[in-house]
């Protein structure tokens, strides 16, 4: 990972406008990882979890927020847009107000649902607003790149799907932190807009939180409490085209 005494990150870097085409380009060899490495990565993959109340109260030390925040800057985006802010919540009083703000939606959820559904929705625990030492808000700015964006031309959610890229390499970061990530989304967000001051044409992408863990479940807590299992990843393979078998997933 690049510190910040990397010449990349260099006021004497060259920007895009002084790179002549004919200097020599960028390339290195793109070779595999070794199988130790492959390993580890495949493994913050598959044990990534979206962790609710499992979180330890001791702070996070800076310089690992930091590489968790350098992993999520270095996502790709559109046209290399890069929409992202990350706004860092660690006030006591901030973070119940947004808890206030996500409870209210979620009563309102719970009235989505019938029955035996919404009686074992109530039993889920969906966030750790107030228990997790650390909250991150990570927002899109829509107008980041000008009004037109390479690569965003015909697609204006690619701002979007570009923060969410973001979001994903904070959280396998996280995994190989021993750190755990809940991705909290049952909010009005204007409510979450009012309580940080977030300016009308940015969007919240992802409420997280965040902070260490000694344990995780071994599959997805959802698939545990018996709302939903994984789907087979043969059902969603399809070839040259979209495949209709009848079934719903």
């Amino acid at each position: 990972m690049p510190s910040l005494d990397d010449p990349a990150h260099s006021h004497n870097a060259p920007s895009v406008a002084d790179i002549s085409p004919n200097e020599p380009d960028h390339l290195i060899a793109a070779c595999a990882f070794s199988e130790t490495e492959r390993a580890a990565v495949y493994r913050a993959i598959e044990t990534r979890r979206d962790v609710r109340d499992q979180f330890r109260s001791d702070p996070l030390p800076e310089d690992l927020v930091r590489r968790l925040l350098e992993a999520a800057h270095h996502a790709p985006s559109v046209g290399f847009m890069q929409p992202w802010n990350f706004i860092l919540v660690r006030q006591a009083e901030t973070r119940d107000r947004v808890w206030q703000a996500f409870n209210q939606a979620n009563e309102e959820a719970a009235l989505m649902f019938d029955g035996g559904r919404r009686a074992q929705y109530q039993r889920l625990k969906l966030e750790g607003i107030r228990k997790a030492p650390l909250s991150i808000c990570i927002t899109c700015d829509t107008q980041r790149g000008g009004p037109v964006v390479l690569g965003r031309t015909h697609n204006p959610a690619t701002d979007v799907y570009s923060t969410v890229c973001a979001v994903q390499n904070l959280w396998l970061a996280a995994r190989a932190e021993g750190v755990g990530v809940g991705w909290v989304s049952i909010f009005h967000e204007d409510a979450i807009k009012a309580i940080l001051n977030i300016p009308e044409h940015v969007k919240i992408v992802a409420w997280l939180c965040v902070g260490y863990v000694d344990e995780l479940y071994d599959m997805p807590e959802l698939a545990v409490k018996g709302w939903r299992d994984r789907l087979p990843l043969d059902e969603l393979i399809f070839q040259e085209g979209w495949q209709t078998d009848g079934k719903e997933r």
